[in-house]
């Protein structure tokens, strides 16, 4: 069985990059392959995990490869473990975003969050990407390793959280929407494998 993502130490946090071209990602610790992460996504950016928890010399990672919530584990000589204190809180229902290095704030920002029959779901996520944007997504993207689990009928492809540019208020499809002054900010300032928590 899958494991559970802990909540989120207070101020220090790693992040995971595989040593090989591909790593295995396991149920458990020495549990059955799950699949094999490429040390880039599919997007072409290096790979940076979450690190969730740590069992002896297994690791489990939080990944867009699993569904939200769930650990992968992978051996802990196959990954590159680094230090990280950058963390991102959203508030649902303030609506607002805080990105921190340690205590300190570094930015608080509005945003605009999932509509009623498309929450944006919670839990703890971290940065996979930082693309660029377009007409409909804004200046920059901030892919992040989870998903919508209440995808709208017309929706092909992959449902993946991320935050972009877009409406404010309850509008969304799940993702978060911010000013595009905020995500040239945030492209500058959060590393990949930021850990990302939204709660209410």
């Amino acid at each position: 069985m899958l494991g559970a993502v802990p909540p989120p130490a207070p101020a220090l946090f790693e992040t995971a990059r595989p040593r090989a071209r591909a790593i295995a990602l396991r149920t458990a610790p020495g549990g059955a392959v799950l699949a094999r992460l490429r040390d880039r996504t599919e997007f072409g950016t290096p790979l940076v995990l979450g690190v969730g928890a740590h069992r002896g010399d297994w690791v489990g990672v939080i990944t867009s490869a699993l569904p939200n919530g769930r650990l992968g584990w992978v051996r802990r000589a196959a990954l590159r473990l680094m230090p990280l204190r950058t963390t991102i809180v959203v508030s649902i229902a303030r609506q607002r975003l805080e990105l921190r290095r340690g205590a300190t704030l570094l930015r608080s920002l509005a945003v605009g969050v999932g509509r009623a029959r498309t929450p944006t779901p919670h839990g703890r996520f971290v940065v996979t990407d930082k693309l660029r944007g377009n007409a409909v997504y804004g200046c920059c993207i901030l892919a992040l390793s989870g998903h919508q689990p209440a995808v709208a009928r017309w929706w092909r492809g992959d449902p993946r959280l991320a935050i972009h540019g877009g409406r404010y208020g309850a509008a969304s499809y799940g993702c978060l929407h911010a000013s595009d002054a905020d995500l040239h900010f945030l492209m500058a300032h959060v590393p990949l494998g930021t850990p990302v928590t939204i709660q209410d």
